[in-house]
Parts: structure tokens; C-alpha cells; sequence
């Protein structure tokens, strides 16, 4: 416990001293971890349903993947991060004139997160991971047509919940470490999307549904 005091201590006076550089930082660790998480996940998932041997069973990290990944969040999501929730809080906080922590502060934060920065992350996320993988443009359009709505759907269903509580009750400052904490799971998720590639659930979102010819009921 004191060692985690200790840190947290280490961590705030840094973000005090230096905010973009610690938040670029710790992003980008972060983002690597979380793909390392789905990697993880990816390789348990495909162990259950192929029989190979124990060698081949073996987890074996693809460390360049990991440091694209981390450079994700070292290259966006830090400093646009860091710009984005110290320009939405002053945005509403003085130019629309909402009381802080009021429900229509938290409401109007909430929607504009979810509308334009969430879409935007999603994006470049899978246009970014695709392009550094040595994907063609015409092979990342088909990645992001593929991955993009599956992950927005499932996304819109989480983060709208967690970004009403750090709106509410954390502090601007620490907003983006708060972000960057469950990060830790959306970067793993995210990540286990763009690995699934081709994966049947996908095709749910994107296959458009037979229609009936002129007289069947």
C-alpha cells in the first residue's frame, strides 16, 4: 500500500511539473500492456478451438506489434488526449456557462465525448494499425469497414457509463489518466478486434439482411 501511495505521489507531482509529457508516457505504456492483454486473449481463444502441439501452444508476444500499439498511445492518445479533456472542460465550463458536475455539465460532456472524440479514436486506431502492419490503403479501408461498427456498438454501450463518473467526480487533470486506466482494457479490446480479422460475430454488423421478393410473407 505505501508503495502505491509513494507512486501516486511520484505520478502527481509529475503530472504537475510536466502534464503532456506524463500523460504521453503513461499512455503509451499503458496501450502496450493492453496489447499484450489481447494477445493473450487472442492466443487462449484460438488454443481452444486448434490442436497443435505444446510448442506451438506457447505464447509467443509479437514485441513489434506491442510497440506499434504503445506508439498509439505515445503518438495520439496522449497528446491529443491531454488537449482534447482540458479544451471540452473549458469549452463547457465557460463558454457554454454550465455549472460544474451539473447533469447538463456531464450530459454535454458525455455526448460530445461519445459523438466526436470516441468515432475519431476508433478510427484512426484501426487506420494507424493497419497502414504500420504493411497493409495496403485498400486492405485498411476493408479492416476499418469491417472493424469500425462492431467496435463503436460495443464501445457505445461501455463508455458512456464510465465518462459520466469521471466527468462527475475526477478532477480535469486526472481525467485522461482515468481514461487511460480502462484504456488498459480498451486497448486489449480493440486490439483482440483487429486480431479476430474475418471472425463470423463480425458479420452481424455488416451483412445486410436478404430481402424478401414481392409476395412471400
Amino acid at each position: 500500500m505505501m508503495v502505491f501511495l509513494k507512486l501516486w505521489k511520484w505520478y502527481t507531482n509529475c503530472l504537475i511539473i510536466h502534464p503532456l509529457k506524463t500523460q504521453v508516457i503513461s499512455s503509451g505504456i499503458l496501450w502496450g500492456i493492453g496489447d499484450i492483454a489481447a494477445q493473450s486473449i487472442t492466443h487462449v481463444t484460438l488454443k481452444k478451438h486448434h490442436s497443435k502441439s505444446d510448442e506451438d501452444q506457447k505464447l509467443k508476444i509479437n514485441w513489434k506489434r506491442v510497440a506499434i500499439t504503445s506508439m498509439f498511445g505515445f503518438g495520439f492518445v496522449g497528446p491529443v488526449g491531454h488537449y482534447w479533456y482540458e479544451g471540452l472542460d473549458r469549452i463547457i465550463r465557460h463558454r457554454l456557462q454550465l455549472q460544474p458536475r451539473s447533469f447538463r455539465f456531464v450530459a454535454t460532456k458525455v455526448a460530445v465525448d461519445g459523438l466526436l472524440f470516441g468515432p475519431l479514436d476508433l478510427f484512426v486506431f484501426f487506420s494507424y494499425m493497419g497502414l504500420m502492419t504493411g497493409k495496403s490503403v485498400t486492405q485498411v479501408k476493408e479492416d476499418v469497414k469491417r472493424d469500425f461498427l462492431p467496435a463503436l456498438v460495443v464501445e457505445g454501450g461501455a463508455w458512456p457509463l464510465l465518462q459520466v463518473a469521471n466527468f462527475r467526480y475526477v478532477p480535469v487533470r486526472y481525467q485522461l489518466l482515468y481514461v487511460n486506466v480502462f484504456c488498459l482494457l480498451d486497448s486489449a479490446f480493440l486490439s483482440w478486434i483487429d486480431q479476430q480479422e474475418n471472425a463470423q460475430w463480425k458479420q452481424w454488423f455488416t451483412t445486410k439482411p436478404p430481402l424478401k421478393e414481392p409476395g412471400q410473407g
